[in-house]
């Protein structure tokens, strides 16, 4: 390409590029990484913080969730450990929420908005039966998951009134119809496996019921830091779901409070110890469990986490992109000087100052811009590897204003380095 090579100083600065290519290719490679780590690195976590502070949002609509076990049973085993139950713990479980609050001497009136309703299972209603003749596959593909996990099952009107109390879609049902609600990504595919099936069939406490929808529709019941529901199936209320069937209470709330500090005073009853909560001291001397989740403690969690690791990220980050600007600026800056004598010569053979200044631009401008353009096409792949590693944590959706705010950290720093570097370059091969 005779027209390009010997166009102005463009043969003297492929000749530059080409005598130094052996001795950097290791350099050049390390570089090349580091700014690999440095993208990946800094629009992973900022997407991860975006999801975070978002979901944040949609998951805590109120100030209080608060659930216990229906029918507990003389003795069960949890995480290994056997379990005794009390008399008196096993007529509480056969009780609301409410009606424990109050035996319990808490004062009702420091919480608005109540709404309760009761989540039940089917024994012969599985994730094993859920997935029917999709079982195999996926299991073969997920081995991992609790197949034998029963089903949460909600009537719809009972649903619907949290859903009211959340702010989030409502849904109507047939007497012979059922809708899944499922969140979490990975989860909400391989139900919508089986959902996309016309009609799919399952048979709920004895009766047959088909899907409304042929996927998963968005809702959920507990608050939580991001979307985790896993599962949930809205039935007709007139499913004859039996009062053997009833796993759990769940109650959410609003603290009757107008300010911070009030919600914050309000949050102790409920998170306090023995010795600062009346309420607390009065489950724990009854041996009654109530768990539960509170905005407050779930905000204040979920964003000392993001401020770990968006810390941890962009001081990683930083770091790299720093090393790397400065090597190549150092290297540089060092062949400018070593190289004085030939722009020397290019003035000798006519080149004027402009022309001169014109091949160290390029010349510099190529060196800084080939690892980034390098580590930009890897980091494509990168990104999307994290993003799935992450699923649940981070969405797709927030990898937009991420990645605009690396372009400018690096853009901002990177580009800082290149200038200084020109600059300096300009000043060591200046005309004496």
């Amino acid at each position: 390409m005779k027209n390009i090579y010997f166009k102005d100083t463009n043969m003297f600065v492929l000749r530059q590029i080409n005598n130094k290519i052996n001795t950097m290719v290791a350099s050049m490679s390390v570089i090349c990484l580091m700014l690999f780590m440095t993208i990946s690195i800094l629009s992973s976590s900022l997407a991860l913080r975006n999801t975070m502070r978002r979901e944040l949002v949609e998951m805590t609509p109120v100030d209080l969730n608060l659930y216990k076990t229906a029918n507990l049973p003389e003795s069960y085993t949890r995480y290994g450990i056997k379990h005794i139950t009390t008399e008196k713990q096993r007529e509480d479980s056969r009780h609301p929420i409410y009606e424990t609050l109050i035996n319990n001497g808490l004062d009702m009136n420091v919480l608005k908005d109540i709404v309760e309703i009761e989540i039940y299972t089917d024994n012969n209603l599985t994730w094993k039966t859920f997935f029917g003749d999709k079982y195999s596959e996926i299991k073969e593909m997920f081995p991992g998951l609790q197949y034998d996990k029963a089903e949460e099952l909600i009537k719809v009107s009972d649903y619907n009134k949290m859903a009211k109390l959340y702010g989030i879609n409502e849904y109507e049902l047939n007497e012979d119809e059922y809708i899944v609600l499922c969140d979490f990504d990975s989860q909400t595919e391989l139900r919508n496996r089986v959902l996309a099936k016309e009609n799919y069939p399952l048979t709920i406490a004895g009766k047959e019921y088909k899907s409304k929808y042929n996927e998963c529709q968005e809702g959920f019941v507990t608050m939580s830091t991001s979307h985790t529901n896993t599962g949930i199936i809205l039935v007709p209320d007139s499913c004859p779901l039996t009062e053997e069937m009833k796993e759990m209470y769940l109650l959410s709330a609003n603290y009757n409070g107008a300010t911070d500090e009030e919600k914050e005073e309000i949050e102790k009853i409920f998170t306090g110890s023995e010795s600062s909560s009346n309420f607390v001291k009065a489950l724990n001397d009854n041996g009654i469990e109530l768990d539960g989740f509170t905005k407050i403690s779930l905000r204040e969690a979920s964003i000392g986490i993001a401020t770990i690791v968006v810390f941890i990220a962009i001081y990683l980050g930083i770091i790299f992109l720093i090393a790397s600007a400065a090597i190549l600026a150092l290297k540089q800056l060092t062949e400018s000087s070593d190289n004085k004598q030939r722009y020397t010569i290019l003035r000798k053979i006519g080149c004027d100052e402009k022309m001169i200044n014109k091949a160290l631009f390029r010349q510099i401008g190529i060196f800084f811009g080939m690892p980034l353009v390098l580590a930009i096409i890897h980091s494509i792949f990168g990104i999307q590897f994290a993003i799935t590693i992450m699923s649940g944590l981070a969405s797709k959706d927030d990898l937009l204003p991420s990645i605009i705010a690396t372009v400018v950290i690096i853009g901002v720093i990177y580009g800082s380095y290149f200038l200084a570097t020109y600059l300096g370059g300009k000043n060591i091969i200046k005309k004496e």
